[in-house]
């Protein structure tokens, strides 16, 4: 079931973000639907404020008022979810929620997925595709977030810079 698993939005109480996840958890655990709800997110982001004139770390949420949870979507895990104390309802329209789309999902950084290269910085590689296709370069950066790649191509009796997608390029 976790391949059907998708991620949603919880609407909660501002300041009840921490209890609301614990909650579902506790209940999930007790109701033995852990199969069905996979896991729970609150995003936070670390801030350094200047207070009296001395830097204090703070961990701040990113989305007040939002608990992230990943889960399958029965009747049963809505039910769950939905009278959990302090939850107001989830993102999407009436008593339907909307699960979260891929873009969404890759700029939260919800899910790390492992991007694996065959090539690594210093690499002869071949360009593949675009206007610079068939030509010969050496990998000088390789940027895994983004999926792409810095390649150096001699054009012109000149080494230039190309910023491709790794799928624009193959070892040579």
């Amino acid at each position: 079931m976790a391949e059907e698993a998708r991620w949603y939005v919880v609407h909660t109480y501002s300041g009840y973000e921490n209890a609301v996840a614990t909650t579902i958890e506790k209940a999930a655990e007790n109701r033995k639907m852990q199969d069905l709800i996979i896991e729970l997110k609150i995003p936070t982001e670390t801030v350094t404020e200047v207070v009296d004139s001395k830097p204090k770390t703070v961990e701040r949420k990113v989305y007040p008022g939002y608990v992230l949870i990943k889960m399958v979507m029965t009747d049963d895990s809505w039910h769950l979810v939905r009278n959990v104390r302090g939850v107001t309802g989830f993102v999407g329209s009436a008593n339907k929620a909307i699960p979260l789309d891929e873009d969404e999902i890759r700029a939260m950084n919800l899910e790390k997925h492992e991007v694996v290269v065959g090539y690594e910085i210093g690499s002869t590689v071949k360009v593949t595709d675009g206007p610079l296709k068939d030509f010969l370069g050496t990998v000088d950066e390789i940027e895994l977030d983004k999926s792409r790649v810095r390649v150096i191509v001699s054009m012109f009796g000149r080494e230039t810079p190309v910023d491709l997608d790794f799928d624009q390029i193959e070892v040579v």
